[in-house]
């Protein structure tokens, strides 16, 4: 069953997330793809450790992440979403599928589904 909200479904929000998610672990060209579908080109991506305000900038930093993590990736493992807004919980895995740590995230949507926003929760080593 389709969870069918006023601005969109639960699946069309769902799709957009899994392929944002697949953008972490995507390299070169096929990162940027991916974001392209899934990601407006000034959407905010915030975590306890940064901020970026353009798809180029969430690009550089996930360059950063892999360089820190090579290999890792994230699961979604729980999402809900309605009124163009989502929630996920999530893991992080790496390059042999253990899970490194886990987060929930926020997402806010365009009209045309893509994000717009995109918040990350997660424990950082200091806490």
């Amino acid at each position: 069953m389709t969870n069918t909200t006023e601005n969109g479904s639960t699946d069309t929000f769902r799709a957009t997330w899994e392929t944002y998610t697949s953008s972490w672990k995507a390299q070169g060209a096929a990162k940027a793809s991916l974001l392209d579908a899934a990601v407006r080109d000034d959407a905010v991506y915030t975590d306890p450790l940064a901020q970026t305000t353009s798809r180029e900038g969430l690009i550089a930093y996930m360059r950063e992440f892999h360089k820190l993590f090579p290999g890792s990736y994230f699961h979604t493992t729980y999402f809900l979403a309605h009124n163009r807004r989502s929630i996920a919980r999530w893991e992080m895995r790496n390059g042999e599928d253990a899970v490194l740590s886990e987060g929930m995230s926020y997402g806010e949507y365009d009209a045309e589904g893509k994000l717009v926003s995109m918040t990350g929760f997660y424990e950082t080593p200091d806490a």
